[in-house]
């Protein structure tokens, strides 16, 4: 008999109700590699078009399974965490806007950087330091997602920023700054 890759169980350990949530979950996957690359607007259109049904479904039968389990099934406690109120909202966020990703792999990406270099920071110090560094992190993150380099960001925000008003200082933010009208108007 094969055995689960995950912790060496037997096939026939594996809960079909486990199964079954894979399969759903990965009919939701297919969907999204379809959409990969596309954007905001035509990946939302598309989730609330094929996701929703598929999301409204899965909740619907889990609901229906868990109420035939015991409430000491292994099952059950990982049904009752996925459709607790805190949880289930954070699943389907991504039926209602674009931009947001079915799972987190870009998030944990962009802190592998962190998690390879944890002894390197040791030189923070302080929490203070720690803080300061997560705040970098967080700009220096930010900026590569919209696909600005996060050294011309910063210096040219560093040279800027005291002398443009409180008003205007979200054109500074990694989103809305542009690199090009920068050169246009120092020409």
């Amino acid at each position: 008999m094969e055995g689960n890759i995950r912790k060496g169980k037997d096939a026939k350990e594996i809960s079909p109700i486990a199964f079954d949530a894979v399969r759903r979950i990965d009919a939701l996957f297919d969907i999204e590699r379809e959409i990969n690359g596309h954007s905001p607007a035509d990946r939302l259109e598309v989730r609330q078009r094929l996701s929703a049904p598929l999301v409204e479904d899965l909740e619907r039968w889990l609901r229906g399974e868990r109420a035939l389990l015991s409430k000491h099934a292994k099952v059950a406690k990982a049904i009752d965490y996925l459709l607790a109120p805190n949880h289930w909202p954070g699943f389907t966020r991504f039926l209602d806007d674009g931009r947001i990703c079915l799972t987190n792999n870009a998030a944990e990406r962009s802190l592998r950087g962190v998690a390879l270099g944890r002894k390197s920071w040791l030189f923070a110090g302080s929490e203070r330091g720690g803080q300061r560094a997560a705040f970098m992190y967080s700009l220096i993150g930010t900026a590569k997602l919209n696909d600005i380099d996060p050294q011309a960001w910063l210096a040219d925000v560093i040279a800027r920023i005291s002398d443009i008003p409180v008003s205007r200082l979200h054109e500074l933010l990694p989103w809305e700054w542009n690199a090009a009208a920068l050169q246009v108007k120092a020409a």
